[in-house]
C-alpha cells in the first residue's frame, strides 16, 4: 500500500509541474524565427558572405588604377673615368571598359659617348582592335561577374531558407513533442481518477483486487510513458532555447500552429515554381553565363592586334633643350600558332554551356518528381488528420459509452481499458499527423523558394 501511495504521490509532483508549465513565457513562431535571427550565429555566418560580394568585379576585371612607376640608377663608365645617375618616371593607366592603354613617361639619362645628359618625353595610346577589340573582352567578363555575384545572392538566400526550414522544423518538433506530453499527463490524469474510484469501489465490495491491480498497471504505464515524453520534450526545449540563445530563469512553450495552406493542383503550381522561382532563376543564370564564356573565349581565338599612336620629344639635359619631337602611328600583332591552349578553352567552354542546358532541363524533371511526391505527401497527411479526427470523435462517443456500461456492469473492466488506450492512441495520432503536416508543408514552401524572401532576411 505504501508503494503505491508513493507512485500516486510522484504522478501527483509530475502534474504540478506540468501545470506549473503552462505559465511559463510562450514564444511564438514568429518570434522564435526573430530571436534566432537576432541571436544564433549561424545566420550571421550566412550573411556575412554576402559582404565580400561588392568586391567581386574589383577583383574579377582588370584595374584601373593610375600606375606610377619611378626608377632611378647609378651609371659608371669605365673606360671614361666618369659616373652619373639615370631618372626615369611613368605614369600609366588601363581604361577596361574600351581596352584604352595611355602612358607618358620621362626619361633623363648620361649619353654614352660625352658628358651630356639626353632626355626624353613620351605619350603613347594603344587601342586593341581584334582580341577584346574597344574592350569586348573585359565587358563580357564584366557581364559574367555580374551574373555570378547575382546567382551568389541567390545562393545566400538559399543557404538561409535552409536555415529557416531547419528551426522552422525543429519548433514543429518541439511543439509535436509538447503537445503529446499534455496528452501523457491528461491520460495519467484520467487513469489515477479511475484508480481512486476503484479502490473505492473495492472498500464497497463492489470492485475486486484483480480490478485494482488492472488499473495500478494502467497508471504505471501511463506514467512510464509521462516520463519518457518528458525527457523527449526537454531535449526539444533545449534545442529551441540553444538557438534563441535563452538563458533566463524561466522555461519556454510553444504556441499552436496554423497549418498553412497548400495549393489544391500539382501541376499549377509546378507551372508557377518554374517560372517564378530563385532556384530555375539561377538555373537560367548559369546558361547565361555559361554562353557568355563561350563568345568570351571564342574572342580569344582572335589575334591581339593593336594600333599604336604615340608622340615623342628627345632633347638635352633634363629640361629637353634643344629638343626634336615626332609623332608615329603604328600598329603591333601577337599571334601564337596555332594556339592550342586558346582552342581548347573555348571547346571547353562548348562543353560548359552544354552542360548548364542539360543541367536545367535534368534539374526540372528531378524537382518535378520530388515536388510532386511532396504534394501527395501533404495530401495524404491532410487526409489522415481528417480521418484522425473522426476517429477521436468517435472514440470519445464509445468512451462515454462504456464508462456508463462499467459502472452498471455490463461490460468488463479490460473492455473500459481498452477504450481509454483506444483515445489516447487516436490523439497522439492526431498529433503525429499535425506534426507531420507542418513539416511537410514547411519543406513544400522550401522546395519552391517561399518560404523566405530577400526582403523578409533584411
Amino acid at each position: 500500500m505504501k508503494s503505491i501511495s508513493c507512485r500516486v504521490a510522484l504522478l501527483v509532483c509530475l502534474a504540478t509541474g506540468w501545470a506549473a508549465a503552462q505559465t511559463n513565457t510562450v514564444l511564438t513562431m514568429e518570434a522564435f524565427v526573430r530571436r534566432a535571427a537576432q541571436a544564433d550565429s549561424e545566420f550571421e555566418a550566412i550573411l556575412i558572405e554576402e559582404l565580400k560580394l561588392q568586391y567581386r568585379e574589383t577583383l574579377a576585371l582588370p584595374a584601373r588604377d593610375i600606375v606610377l612607376s619611378v626608377a632611378q640608377d647609378y651609371q659608371a663608365f669605365l673606360s671614361q673615368d666618369r659616373s652619373a645617375g639615370a631618372t626615369s618616371v611613368q605614369l600609366s593607366r588601363l581604361f577596361p571598359s574600351t581596352g584604352t592603354a595611355l602612358s607618358a613617361a620621362y626619361a633623363a639619362s648620361p649619353a654614352f659617348r660625352s658628358d651630356e645628359t639626353t632626355s626624353e618625353l613620351s605619350l603613347t595610346l594603344s587601342q586593341p582592335i581584334a582580341r577584346n577589340a574597344f574592350g569586348r573582352s573585359t565587358r563580357l567578363l564584366q557581364r559574367i561577374v555580374g551574373i555570378e555575384v547575382e546567382v551568389a545572392r541567390h545562393q545566400i538566400v538559399e543557404a538561409y531558407e535552409d536555415y529557416l526550414a531547419g528551426i522552422m522544423i525543429a519548433y514543429h518538433g518541439w511543439y509535436e513533442a509538447y503537445e503529446n506530453l499534455a496528452v501523457a499527463h491528461s491520460s495519467y490524469e484520467a487513469n489515477l481518477k479511475l484508480l481512486n474510484n476503484i479502490k473505492e469501489r473495492q472498500n464497497q465490495q463492489v470492485a475486486r483486487p484483480i480490478d485494482v491491480n488492472k488499473i495500478e498497471l494502467q497508471v504505471l504505464a501511463k506514467q512510464e510513458r509521462v516520463v519518457e515524453l518528458e525527457e523527449a520534450y526537454r531535449d526539444r526545449l533545449h534545442t529551441i532555447q540553444r538557438v534563441v540563445r535563452h538563458t533566463g530563469p524561466d522555461d519556454l512553450r510553444p504556441q499552436a500552429l496554423t497549418a498553412p495552406e497548400i495549393e489544391p493542383a500539382f501541376d499549377p503550381a509546378f507551372q508557377a515554381f518554374t517560372d517564378n522561382s530563385r532556384t530555375f532563376a539561377m538555373l537560367r543564370l548559369l546558361e547565361q553565363k555559361s554562353a557568355l564564356a563561350v563568345d568570351r573565349e571564342a574572342d580569344d581565338l582572335l589575334p591581339s592586334i593593336a594600333l599604336m599612336v604615340g608622340y615623342d620629344v628627345q632633347g638635352d639635359d633634363y629640361g629637353l633643350a634643344h629638343n626634336d619631337d615626332k609623332l608615329w602611328l603604328g600598329v603591333r600583332l601577337d599571334w601564337p600558332f596555332p594556339d592550342h591552349i586558346a582552342r581548347a578553352e573555348h571547346e571547353v567552354a562548348k562543353i560548359d554551356l552544354k552542360r548548364a542546358e542539360l543541367r536545367r532541363v535534368n534539374t526540372r524533371y528531378r524537382l518535378q518528381e520530388d515536388a510532386r511526391n511532396l504534394f501527395y505527401q501533404l495530401q495524404r497527411e491532410k487526409d489522415l488528420m481528417a480521418l484522425t479526427r473522426k476517429k477521436i470523435a468517435l472514440a470519445k462517443a464509445v468512451l462515454t459509452d462504456e464508462t456508463e456500461n462499467y459502472s452498471y456492469g455490463r461490460v468488463t473492466l479490460n473492455d473500459y481499458i481498452s477504450a481509454v488506450n483506444v483515445l489516447d492512441n487516436n490523439r497522439f495520432s492526431e498529433i503525429l499527423h499535425e506534426a507531420r503536416y507542418q513539416k511537410l508543408a514547411t519543406d513544400w514552401l522550401r522546395l519552391t523558394d517561399r518560404l523566405i524572401t530577400r526582403p523578409q532576411i533584411q
